[in-house]
């Protein structure tokens, strides 16, 4: 047992290494001036990349909170296939990574393992959209709306390409609430 354990947070370690590269770039990136209180809420994800938690999951939204220790509370739902599927929810924690005025967060859904979450692109103005980066591995783009301007949504996605991530596999999410 005990050498499992060893086993598993040396994988932990080398993935964690080999990722520091793309994701101190990211953490350059993360957006300032950042205003957690207009953050919280609901989001809708409309676009990702593909990732084992989320395979399948349409409708898919992510909502913050406030916890009474100033630590944020994060619950991801979506359904599978479509929104007459099965419902799945993961709730998890978000803490500031260092400056609360840095969109720079670190999220928990699994104890006491935290991931970046990395605003890269936020509409500082009205909060009505946002691009989340924890590496080059993972990307979603949020909309305050089920569905996003075209324009900004191209735009975001053209950043994404620019940042090196892999327009062939990123997931167009389906937010059919209103169909």
């Amino acid at each position: 047992m005990k050498w499992e354990l060893s086993f598993v947070f040396y994988i932990f370690i080398v993935y964690n290494l080999s990722q520091y590269s793309n994701v101190t770039e990211k953490k350059d990136m993360a957006v300032k001036d950042f205003n957690l209180e207009r953050y919280l809420g609901r989001w809708y994800e409309i676009v990702r990349m593909p990732s084992s938690f989320e395979k399948d999951l349409t409708n898919v939204t992510a909502n913050y909170s406030l916890r009474s220790d100033g630590k944020v509370k994060v619950l991801n739902s979506g359904y599978k296939d479509n929104k007459n599927g099965k419902y799945t929810e993961a709730a998890g924690r978000a803490k500031f990574f260092k400056d609360s005025n840095i969109g720079h967060l670190k999220v928990s859904f699994f104890w006491p393992f935290y991931a970046d979450y990395i605003i890269i692109d936020l509409d500082k103005e009205k909060y009505s959209y946002a691009m989340v980066s924890s590496s080059n591995s993972y990307l979603w783009i949020l909309s305050r709306s089920p569905q996003m301007d075209r324009e900004i949504l191209n735009r975001l996605l053209e950043k994404a390409e620019s940042l090196g991530y892999d327009m062939e596999k990123i997931i167009f999410v389906s937010q059919d609430w209103a169909k």
